[in-house]
């Protein structure tokens, strides 16, 4: 798509004043009902389908699928990471008042580090094009890693903070309780952070590794930049709002990881595929209306056998039944 100036900066001016909109929401700390999650998680996505409509009318079908197999792949891989929310949100005993505030601002650098790789990469796929074979082969490695993390049940497991944050932590002290949504407070003279703020630095740092994963997912779907930056953000607006709605839900996925690997599988041999053709060599290329309808297709099925999976673990698991082994 020939995107202008004017309408990156509308874009981006719209994008802002939506965040803006879901900031005052959620300014004041309040526990997040199933009502209020669903209602706003509903209007994240017509936006988003809404957004796809106009670039079908303006730019035609290629770009609009281009965009709803990013929007899909880019939600689909944000679900997943709730999982590690959920864990840092355990592992630090966050207020449930307090844990839209931290999911907030965890959203907030995921669009800001998401700028910043798309832009990234943009540039060096315009300068290098054999780039398309490390970012196969990256997807490719990570799916690999995605089964063997599922067969671990790695989701299960207590989260572990990073070197990064556990310096900060030596470095300015950490207070022993919230102090609401303040991020440092003085203790007998000296400044020390609140574990609001730890909570916050450990949601951005897991956010550099998620961007890492998303980004060559979806420029094996789509090279143009505003898509690619337009797909990122819907999907990870109103992400805080689903974190609340499926919080339960997401211990029944069980099969989401294998689905994602999948997907990511799927888009780094098509990356292999689209560099081999732009290296000369005549080879078959995958379409995006196939991709879109592999991703739909995938997606259905992974969420249907989770859920059929996690119902007969509940039945066998159930008073008076022998559990059996799982």
């Amino acid at each position: 798509m020939n995107v202008s100036l004017s309408v990156w900066l509308l874009t981006v001016a719209a994008l802002c004043l939506l965040v803006g909109v879901d900031f005052l929401i959620g300014r004041k700390p309040h526990d997040v009902s199933l009502r209020e999650a669903g209602t706003w998680t509903v209007v994240w996505i017509v936006l988003a389908v809404l957004f796809g409509a106009g670039l079908w009318y303006f730019g035609g079908g290629g770009p609009a699928g281009e965009f709803f197999a990013g929007y899909l792949t880019e939600k689909s891989l944000s679900v997943d990471n709730l999982f590690v929310f959920v864990l840092i949100m355990a592992k630090f005993a966050v207020p449930s008042q307090y844990q839209q505030r931290v999911l907030m601002v965890g959203v907030l650098t995921a669009l800001v580090l998401r700028g910043v790789f798309i832009a990234a990469g943009a540039a060096i796929i315009s300068a290098f094009s054999w780039v398309f074979y490390l970012f196969g082969a990256f997807l490719i490695w990570t799916a690999w890693k995605l089964i063997q993390d599922a067969r671990k049940e790695e989701h299960e497991e207590e989260y572990q903070e990073n070197k990064l944050l556990k310096l900060a932590e030596r470095r300015f002290g950490v207070a022993d309780r919230y102090h609401g949504t303040k991020l440092f407070i003085t203790e007998n003279g000296k400044r020390v952070m609140t574990p609001m703020l730890v909570v916050m630095l450990a949601i951005g740092s897991t956010d550099v590794l998620f961007a890492l994963d998303s980004i060559p997912a979806i420029y094996g779907l789509t090279q143009d930049p505003y898509i690619v930056f337009t797909a990122n953000a819907f999907a990870l607006m109103g992400l805080r709002q689903l974190y609340f709605l499926i919080g339960g839900l997401l211990k029944k996925l069980v099969h989401l990881s294998y689905g994602l690997s999948v997907i990511l599988g799927f888009i780094g041999v098509k990356l292999f595929l689209h560099a081999l053709h732009e290296s000369g060599v005549h080879v078959p290329e995958i379409g995006i209306p196939f991709s879109l309808g592999f991703i739909v297709l995938v997606l259905a099925v992974t969420t249907f056998t989770s859920l059929r999976v996690s119902k007969r673990r509940r039945t066998e698991q159930a008073p008076g039944k022998d559990a059996g082994p799982r």
